[in-house]
């Protein structure tokens, strides 16, 4: 079954110019050349198609600025795109940048209805599983402490905590591997293992090909606009660190 189909995707982003005091001439200019308009945009995709199935667990990789992240917030709808379809069968959970929308003079425990409302749980739902919350995030003594005196790794631990609590049918997730100490890494893999095995559709970006090859089963290689491969997890991480060799081939020890 589908759960989510892109369909002649592209996405532009307007191009603005450092010299900030011009911006307003430059928009009424801009305005009146109608035929030149392309030059103030930049193509993140073109023309991109893309499926996945229900319960697939799929892989993004890609060099920075390839839009891994753009292709997971379109799919998400925080961003729309340029022109194409998008479509996206039941509830979606995005982990793009984990504890967005914590308030730092809140406490903990506020937070966690703050950043759960803002994802879209309930508050009962919250209520609910705040024990789960508190145990995965290992931030038991401190949940009536305001967060501004929490550690990043205190904060990433609540977010993610949070966010992980969602049960929806498909999780987006952005180098939630990257974050933490490799104790809570471990705890996320172990997590993201509980989701795979529950049925969920998972779409994880991650410079990590290692976690790739452990966790996803097949990986989408974005690069420069386009989709240069799509397939089983070990021969698209493979060929995507055969393509660093071939563009260096002086460091390749003889």
């Amino acid at each position: 079954m589908l759960t989510i189909g892109l369909y002649d995707v592209s996405k532009r982003f307007r191009a603005y110019s450092s010299r900030n005091d011009r911006w307003l001439r430059r928009e009424l200019m801009s305005s009146l050349r109608r035929g030149k308009r392309s030059r103030d945009y930049w193509t993140v995709f073109e023309n991109v198609n893309l499926e996945v199935g229900e319960g697939e667990i799929v892989g993004v990789i890609g060099r920075n600025g390839t839009g891994k992240s753009t292709l997971l917030k379109l799919i998400a709808g925080i961003l729309q795109p340029t022109s194409g379809r998008i479509v996206v069968e039941g509830s979606v959970c995005a982990l793009l940048e984990l504890g967005v929308g914590f308030s730092l003079d809140l406490t903990g425990r506020e937070n966690v209805f703050l950043y759960g409302t803002i994802l879209g749980l309930q508050e009962c739902h919250i209520k609910q599983v705040l024990p789960d919350i508190l145990e995965f995030a290992e931030l038991d003594g401190f949940l009536d402490t305001p967060l501004k005196y929490y550690s990043t790794g205190m904060r990433t631990r609540l977010g993610f905590a949070v966010a992980a609590s969602a049960d929806p049918d498909v999780f987006l997730m952005d180098e939630v591997l990257a974050v933490g100490d490799q104790g809570f890494r471990e705890k996320c893999e172990r997590k993201l293992q509980e989701l795979i095995r529950s049925g969920k559709t998972i779409m994880l970006v991650s410079h990590d090909l290692d976690a790739v090859r452990a966790l996803c089963s097949r990986v989408v290689w974005l690069d420069s606009g386009y989709i240069r491969a799509d397939g089983p997890a070990h021969e698209v991480t493979s060929a995507y660190e055969a393509s660093f060799l071939e563009a260096r081939p002086s460091e390749v020890a003889t």
